[in-house]
């Protein structure tokens, strides 16, 4: 067996199979694009847009390492009339090695106008995971592994989130809790197989416009959980008549980031990045993929001034 199968083989027992003993925490999905789509991590964003806006999202992470992450996502969000109530719709499926996860989560938020050029906006998530785990997708060196003894099959847990969203036409912050309940994934009383805790997340980003046809956007997303060190997301975005989107991001201590958008039209922006390991993971894999697209419908406001990033 050579080194790099070996290591490969490791790596897919620490993602998926993830240990016969307690796992302090499991990290959510993350996204290099996450500005443009923030129901996934704050239910208060739904509707905030103002108009129906679909989202569409995969990424596939560390390609060329076997049983390494790949995630696709759909979001649907649509402000309720003049009610100040938002709705989002969300859908994600999470494959990492022998294990597939499917989300659905329903968003709801409320927005207050603080002043003529701030918003508010209080938003609520309630989510339910099926999470299925097919042992025989790994290599297995023990027949004695009890949490390998059978498959999970379709295993349902609810979770329930909050979060707030200040936005005006040129800046956000957030912060959220998407999912506050603490989940153990395995039916046996001593071995948990997956514990999945509360995430917090903390984003932020503003519009600076250069001049009429180059805008600059810095944003930021920190995300924290017990037992799993601090992340932080650092992008730089420029817009260049108001068409092409390119930008660079740095995840602290593990990837550099490229990216690229472009506005086809009024309705359709489409997006891709290609993100670069800084770690010793990096001599494993070729790098991580994300495309995305995002589709608005019934925007009746007059065009704005300086164009929404997010």
């Amino acid at each position: 067996m050579t080194i790099n199968t070996t290591i490969r083989n490791i790596s897919v027992c620490m993602l998926a199979l993830l240990g016969a003993q307690n796992i302090q925490a499991q990290q959510d999905p993350q996204y290099t694009q996450y500005m443009y789509n923030a129901s996934n991590i704050n239910p208060a964003y739904a509707g905030t847009r103002g108009n129906l806006s679909i989202f569409g999202n995969y990424r596939t992470q560390w390609v060329g390492l076997d049983g390494a992450p790949k995630t696709a996502n759909l979001s649907v969000n649509t402000p309720l009339g003049d009610s100040r109530l938002g709705l989002g719709v969300n859908y994600m499926n999470d494959r990492i090695g022998a294990m597939d996860e499917n989300n659905i989560s329903v968003d709801l938020s409320y927005t207050i106008d603080l002043n003529h050029e701030y918003k508010l906006a209080f938003g609520l998530k309630a989510t339910a995971n099926l999470l299925n785990v097919d042992y025989t997708r790994l290599n297995s060196y023990s027949g004695k592994d009890p949490v390998a003894a059978s498959n999970i099959e379709n295993q349902f847990s609810p979770n329930i989130g909050a979060g707030l969203y200040l936005f005006s036409e040129k800046s956000y912050v957030g912060f959220s809790i998407p999912n506050f309940l603490t989940t153990d994934r395995y039916d046996d009383n001593e071995v948990t197989t997956m514990r999945q805790k509360a995430h917090m997340y903390l984003m932020g980003g503003y519009v600076f416009e250069l001049n009429p046809s180059l805008k600059f956007k810095p944003a930021f997303l920190a995300k924290a959980v017990s037992g799993a060190p601090l992340q932080l997301d650092l992008t730089a975005n420029f817009l260049i008549v108001d068409k092409f989107t390119v930008g660079a991001s740095y995840r602290w201590d593990a990837s550099v980031s490229a990216l690229a958008g472009f506005q086809v039209n009024d309705n359709l922006f489409i997006g891709y990045s290609y993100d670069a390991d800084t770690t010793k993971l990096a001599n494993y894999n070729s790098g991580s993929h994300e495309i995305f697209m995002r589709f608005d419908l019934f925007n009746n406001r007059t065009r704005m001034n300086t164009p929404r990033f997010f």
